[in-house]
């Protein structure tokens, strides 16, 4: 029996004739954009609600655990106060959402076939979110079906991030929901589940082996199915790997080593050309810029500073026009100088510096620029509210070199490490999709990491925008900066902004309008980046807008970036930061104390800023001394978001 297509439901609240015709784009009556949510269900319902079906008036049975959302402006159902622990674990997890689904809400009323549990309760189905299906509702291939036909290299990186959430799933007890086949799907580069299952459902209670739990070896067997029909050139070295892992107490850092160092090697034979654009304006509300991004290549491209275009920047300032602008041109202007010794120090290494040693790296030097923030502020008496300070977002592709399969030498192991404080974001944008690779450091997230609220529900609270950490603000034991290491292997942009870019889902919602002519070739880098500004001026427009693009191509036909040699440029400050940070409240006089003089000579202000940065590479050099450095061959510790 044929079922009929239901009606979506205008987003437009005031929209005097909200239902349309399934299969529109836009509204008929308002021509406001339709959305079409599809949902993923699990409890004990799903499988016996027939297809075509509509509960609690708004979800459309497209088949058992694909639901369709006829009323994507309206709220869903959010469960009690004591949040069950199936829905627990997902809040945990919320920092993988790049990977893991998240719950968008429940559904009560199951219509006259309720399941009720022992005591005569509903038993509500779980509605999840961010889920591997497509625009039209059809789940992405199980890593099974698409395995043969990927290359190399996608094959081996399937695999780290599989490895790669290996342990924070088992701290959850859920690791088993890397072990069932069809949960595992892909999407393009990005692994994404379906659902996580508790291990204690998979673990049969008569095996002799029940005690020991879901271990490594459960997880090789899995990949040993797969590892039939891989690429030769990777085939004996994963087999190899996964009898590793059978072996007892294996410790999880060397088999992330090993395999790490097979991703390079393969990812590293095809060539990457990088190519940034970078715009910042006030906005149509505001006179002032507290935004600072690198590069701002409105202003020229800076070749030769020793960090372009590795290097991609956007700190949205707090603190008003007295401090805020400040304070992201001090992180910018810090951070490009330690990151180039960063650069250098892989260029120069003789092995390969591991994620483990770059990230710990990266969180020192944020670090470094918290305290030269904070210093700031203690030397002008600032304090509470007064107290200025920037989010940070930057994206480092870090340029090692390795040695191939083929025996030569490839100069860059196409690694992208993104570093994030506050709630300036990166996507990553393809003709075919755009996924959020940050997650922001706001009261919303915090409730819901904490498992007080789903995160829907806690978009309701009037602070659910409020930053709970930025840099300067605080001292340096009280910054938690979230490092990623992703390894680049297809042709993409990445896209770095301010939250007044990002606000209202504007780049979920509006990256086909605006993409579209860079990925056909139709448009410049450059002009991409102020159509951004552009649309956020238009969308939102209530704040300063910044963004900057890193275009990465790592295909046969693309055509490396030239850059000309040309000396070092020194990025210049804004006269109104200028003038602040070099202003008598400085020196920060006591009530009564006689005046400071009216003003300083120019090489005593730029040697104060430099005595601020010496000392911050001095603690940078005093943490990584090479009696203290993690050598390159020691196990690689994967990275993990901190609570």
């Amino acid at each position: 029996m044929t079922v009929p297509p239901p009606q979506i439901c205008c987003p437009n609240r005031s929209c005097t004739a909200p239902l349309n015709e399934f299969g529109r784009a836009d509204c008929a009556n308002c021509q406001t954009p339709l959305e079409y949510r599809y949902l993923w269900a699990i409890g004990e319902a799903v499988l016996t609600l027939p297809v075509g079906s509509i509960l609690d008036g708004r979800y459309f049975v497209k088949s058992p655990q694909i639901w369709l959302d006829t009323q994507p402006a309206a709220q869903p159902d959010f469960p009690p106060v004591e949040l069950p622990d199936e829905m627990q674990v997902y809040l945990s997890l919320y920092p993988y959402r790049l990977h893991v689904p998240e719950v968008f809400g429940i559904c009560a009323n199951q219509g006259p076939d309720e399941i009720t549990t022992e005591v005569g309760l509903r038993s509500p189905i779980l509605l999840l979110e961010n889920v591997p299906l497509d625009g039209n509702g059809y789940l992405y291939p199980a890593i099974a079906q698409v395995w043969e036909s990927a290359s190399a290299a996608r094959q081996v990186y399937w695999l780290w991030q599989l490895l790669h959430l290996w342990e924070p799933l088992a701290q959850q007890g859920v690791s088993a929901s890397l072990l069932v086949a069809d949960n595992v799907r892909v999407d393009g580069w990005r692994v994404r589940l379906c659902q996580l299952f508790w291990d204690d459902g998979l673990v049969d209670d008569e095996s002799p082996t029940a005690s020991l739990g879901i271990n490594l070896g459960d997880l090789a067997n899995v990949w040993l199915t797969w590892i039939e029909q891989a690429r030769p050139e990777v085939a004996e070295p994963l087999r190899s790997l996964c009898h590793q892992m059978h072996v007892p107490n294996v410790e999880l850092e060397a088999i992330a080593q090993t395999l790490n160092q097979l991703l390079l090697t393969h990812a590293a034979q095809t060539p990457l050309y990088l190519q940034m654009a970078g715009a910042s304006e006030p906005g149509p509300q505001h006179t002032h810029n507290e935004d600072t991004c690198y590069p701002l290549t409105t202003q020229g491209e800076p070749t030769g500073d020793g960090v372009f275009p590795h290097l991609a920047v956007v700190c949205d300032g707090i603190g008003g026009h007295e401090g805020g602008e400040v304070a992201s041109q001090l992180a910018v202007q810090s951070l490009k100088l330690q990151i180039q010794a960063l650069l250098t120090e892989a260029k120069t290494a003789s092995d390969l510096l591991s994620p483990a040693v770059v990230t710990e790296q990266l969180e020192a030097v944020v670090r470094v620029i918290n305290d030269l923030i904070a210093s700031q502020n203690n030397a002008q008496g600032r304090e509470e509210r007064r107290r200025m300070g920037t989010t940070l977002v930057m994206a480092l592709q870090l340029p090692q070199a390795i040695a191939t399969s083929t025996g030569e030498t490839a100069p860059n192991s196409h690694e992208l490490y993104l570093v994030n404080v506050g709630d300036s974001r990166a996507y990553w944008l393809t003709p075919h999709g755009c996924h959020r690779l940050t997650v922001d450091d706001d009261v919303a997230v915090r409730e819901v990491r904490m498992g007080r609220m789903l995160y829907r529900e806690a978009l309701q609270r009037p602070d659910a925008g409020a930053l709970i950490q930025a840099l300067g603000t605080r001292d340096a034991d009280y910054i938690h900066p979230t490092v990623q290491r992703l390894v680049i292997d297809e042709d993409g942009i990445l896209l770095l902004c301010s939250d007044g870019v990002s606000d209202n889902d504007l780049v979920e919602t509006g990256w086909r309008e605006v993409m579209g002519a860079v990925f056909r070739g139709q448009r410049s880098l450059a002009a991409t980046a102020q159509a951004w500004l552009d649309l956020a001026n238009q969308k939102n427009g209530y704040d300063n807008v910044s963004v900057v693009l890193m275009q990465c191509q790592s295909t046969v036909a693309a055509r490396p970036l030239v850059l000309p040699e040309t000396p070092i440029e020194q990025s210049d400050w804004s006269e109104s930061a200028r003038a602040l940070l070099e202003s008598d409240q400085a020196a920060a006089p006591a009530p009564g104390a006689p005046a400071s003089p009216p003003s300083q000579s120019k090489l005593g202000r730029w040697l104060w800023l430099l005595v601020l940065l010496l000392i911050g590479g001095v603690a940078l050099w005093a943490h990584f001394h090479p009696m203290g450095l993690q050598s390159p061959d020691a196990p690689v510790e994967q990275p993990s978001p901190q609570p």
